[in-house]
């Protein structure tokens, strides 16, 4: 059981990682006003490989890095690639806040595939999540109400990709350390990006380049943060808080791009908030790390 000093420490460390995120989704927000999504991903990947570089040392340089199971960090960051591509595409679709409660679905998408690809089994706690989700995802869409707005898909696709690296990236951390998962993360989605980005290339003006510098810097050390959390006390302590995200990133558009919040989404975030919350107090919720973003 945790001490007050460690919950004191993991909610900081918390508290550090929503920042990031939110700092990258508004950074994404601004870089892709001027060039284009894959190019942001391709200089996102390349700086952030730089950054990390320290850490490779700390763990004893490039021949730590060594893997056996490649293939594997090349399936999870396929699939990550997409959630990532789709993730900023939706950004620029669809208020901050949507995003953000719809990203949090990817963790009932998981529960489904880890009960169909890695035999876990489905238990009634984590179907009442799922019936949450949905119930959560439809309000926020309003099908047959308004127009369907491609944003939503684009986001639940995200979703649903991140969801797969999830599943990847448990099979990964069995045998491979955060910082090799994330190094192979690196090198691999600057290879997949280089075409397309080369394709589109346009050189960024002056106002834009601290946004990039911004966005590969909290798309890759948010996750540290959050692993710094779970060291200090347990995903059921940590995890919870990352929730905050939703009501922050409302604030956050409201106040930079005038983003309004109606009832229905209000009420469609809080069922998959709440959902997730239900299944994380199962027993083992302990052991359940936090879906990659």
């Amino acid at each position: 059981m945790e001490n007050t000093q460690s919950i004191a420490k993991a909610a900081g460390w918390m508290m550090a990682s929503i920042a990031l995120f939110l700092l990258m989704a508004v950074s994404g927000r601004e870089v892709t006003r001027e060039i284009d999504v894959f190019q942001a991903m391709e200089m996102r990947s390349v700086i952030a490989f730089v950054m990390l570089l320290p850490f490779v040392y700390r763990e004893g340089g490039f021949k730590a890095m060594r893997t056996g199971i490649l293939p594997a960090h090349i399936a999870r960051n396929i699939a990550h690639y997409v959630g990532q591509f789709t993730w900023l595409m939706g950004i620029t679709m669809i208020p901050l806040a949507q995003v953000i409660a719809i990203e949090f679905t990817a963790p009932i998408w998981a529960a489904l595939m880890a009960a169909t690809f890695l035999g876990e089994r489905l238990t009634w706690r984590k179907c009442v999540a799922i019936g949450f989700g949905l119930v959560g995802v439809l309000l926020i869409i309003k099908p047959g109400a308004v127009p369907l707005d491609p944003g939503h898909m684009v986001v639940l696709g995200a979703a649903f990709f991140f969801a797969v690296s999830f599943i990847a990236t448990k099979f990964l951390t069995r045998t491979d350390s955060a910082t090799k998962i994330i190094f192979w993360m690196l090198i691999i989605q600057s290879i997949i990006g280089l075409i397309p980005a080369l394709r589109v290339w346009t050189w960024p003006s002056a106002g834009v380049w601290p946004w990039i510098f911004v966005i590969a810097f909290t798309g890759t050390f948010a996750h540290f943060c959050i692993a710094k959390a779970l060291s200090y006390a347990d995903a059921t302590v940590a995890m919870p808080m990352d929730y905050l995200r939703v009501p922050l990133s409302a604030v956050i558009g409201y106040f930079m791009y005038s983003e309004g919040v109606d009832t229905l989404m209000a009420v469609g975030a809080a069922l998959i908030v709440a959902g997730n919350l239900f299944n994380l107090r199962r027993p083992n919720a302990s052991r359940i790390p936090q879906t990659p973003n």
